[in-house]
């Protein structure tokens, strides 16, 4: 079993996670200096927002030099620095990957645009008009409006699927694809683990730039991407090539028990998710638990979504499993704390490799962020629409600073931080969860090493019960077969959606493990389940 296969990945926000400067922005010696918090936690790599520089129109997805770090975040020592401290304590890292597109203001861009005839004009994909001025098609961006926009210079459009500051590469380009894996290999040989590719799934384009088909599941007040099925700008036939493409770079630099890793960013329905571990992705990621799941968070849709991947699954594919992001409204706000903890037992028992987003081992909730300190550009550009609720409809929330103590911000600073922090920080930090063994933070350092128990880390899957509000499974080597094997039997995890007694399998009822941490047993084994309470037996 690979590295990656063991491993429990946390996402770090770097401007959000430690200020050492005193800018109010996080930086790289400030993670750095935290190092010795995620090795307690028990996490085995880092997955590193970008940091390369950037005029920070979308907070570094906004790239203006992959191979430099931005000045607010450090220098290209500092990051040597924190690597090597990670790799002393064992931790992987993994660095951000943004192939898709490129700032505005990086050279590639600014030649491109430059004039027609520039060498550099097929890197970027620029159309003619349509014959009444406008757009070449109706492509939309993920920010809203079109996704193109007019060049005066050479009265030719460009496109960008997120802001205009961000122009899509042209990945039909060849010099394109080996502009990339240079930058891959930059990396690579300064010691960095693998990357987390940044939107893998719309890397390819149709050639022939047709218009998207209106979609039947558009309503008002949905994003104006929405009004498309998006069939020509997502999921492209060429888009598995260029992942080969990518992978084999990082068998280049591949070796036994040092296997460097491709984590994509992939937002498809399951049975399409799939596909890319074929094309070589080690672990294209699976939000169906946030797109699916958190939505309708029943014990049966739960097992449902569960049995839905296992089944799609072949041998050689590794699952993985995902709650949160610095995309995504935080998971305590999502839920409520109880159920939270519900979710993280979930993600830490089911089979595969969980990826962990900072800060939800404190139950944080999405920030309050006042109108006049908002920053996400996706909020911003809502002002017209919503000029009394823009403020609550960015990314903003899920990204405020780590609270480390209760001093004035929090630990994560010593002037304001770029976002405020959470209210209740004083209250809701590191600290003071180390202080309480029955905290949020507790619970997740417990599963975190529980998870290195054989049965979970090597385990199959099978689904024991998922009816009348109680959605139990089974994990283990032995144990996973069309019936409970009894003696010799892993794991089971259980949740329930309202109290009452429920049957672990086992001999005559026993399962012959404590309960983790809610259940009570009762006559004939049966273990009472409290409402909405997870339970490991």
């Amino acid at each position: 079993m690979s590295w990656w296969q063991r491993a429990v990945i946390y996402q770090v926000y770097p401007r959000s996670f430690q200020d050492t400067n005193a800018d109010g922005v996080g930086d790289l010696e400030g993670i750095r200096r935290r190092l010795p918090y995620l090795k307690s936690l028990g996490v085995d790599a880092l997955w590193l927002s970008p940091f390369y520089k950037s005029p920070m129109k979308d907070f570094g997805y906004d790239v203006a030099d992959y191979c430099d770090v931005d000045p607010v975040f450090g220098t290209l020592q500092d990051f040597d620095r924190l690597l090597e401290e990670a790799h002393t304590l064992g931790l992987k890292v993994l660095v951000d990957l943004v192939p898709n597109h490129t700032s505005s203001e990086h050279p590639w861009f600014l030649e491109s645009r430059a004039s027609r005839n520039s060498p550099k004009r097929d890197w970027y994909i620029w159309k003619d008009p349509a014959p009444d001025g406008g757009p070449p098609n109706n492509w939309q961006s993920f920010f809203g409006g079109p996704a193109w926009t007019l060049d005066e210079a050479t009265g030719q459009y460009y496109l960008h699927l997120f802001l205009p500051e961000q122009p899509d590469l042209n990945w039909r380009n060849p010099e394109v694809r080996e502009a990339i894996k240079e930058v891959m290999r930059f990396w690579l040989r300064r010691g960095v683990d693998g990357f987390r590719v940044d939107v893998l799934w719309l890397l390819g384009k149709d050639p022939l730039f047709r218009d998207e088909p209106g979609s039947d599941l558009w309503r008002p007040g949905l994003p104006d991407r929405a009004r498309h099925e998006h069939l020509y700008t997502e999921d492209q036939p060429e888009t598995y090539a260029y992942v080969r493409e990518m992978r084999q770079v990082l068998d280049e630099f591949s070796e036994p028990g040092r296997e460097r890793v491709m984590v994509g960013e992939i937002y498809l329905p399951l049975p399409r998710l799939v596909r890319y571990y074929a094309a070589g992705c080690h672990l294209p990621f699976n939000f169906s638990l946030i797109t699916e799941g958190l939505p309708d968070w029943r014990p049966e849709n739960l097992a449902r979504i569960v049995e839905s991947y296992e089944g799609l699954l072949t041998r050689f594919d590794w699952p993985n499993w995902v709650l949160g992001n610095h995309d995504q409204p935080r998971l305590a706000s999502r839920l409520g704390e109880p159920q939270a903890r519900v979710a993280a037992m979930l993600l830490f028992t089911l089979r595969g490799t969980p990826t962990w987003y900072y800060g939800d081992e404190l139950a944080l909730p999405n920030g309050l962020i006042p109108p006049e300190k908002v920053q996400d550009p996706a909020a911003l550009r809502q002002r017209d629409r919503e000029p009394t609720a823009y403020h609550t409809l960015g990314r903003d929330p899920e990204r405020t600073p780590m609270p480390w103590d209760a001093s004035p911000y929090g630990g994560f600073s010593t002037v304001e931080p770029w976002l405020p922090l959470n209210p209740d920080y004083r209250t809701r930090n590191v600290a003071a969860q180390e202080q309480d063994p029955r905290s949020m933070l507790h619970l997740v350092r417990r599963l975190i090493a529980l998870r290195k128990d054989p049965d979970l880390l090597y385990g199959a899957y099978r689904t024991y019960r998922a009816r009348e509000g109680v959605y139990a499974y089974l994990r283990g080597r032995v144990a996973c077969g069309p019936e409970p094997h009894g003696e010799g039997e892993g794991p089971g995890a259980s949740a329930r959606g309202e109290g009452g007694p429920f049957h672990p399998p086992g001999p005559g009822g026993e399962g012959g493990g404590e309960a983790f941490p809610a259940a009570r047993r009762g006559r004939g084994g049966a273990a009472r389940l409290g409402a909405w309470t997870p339970s490991l037996l």
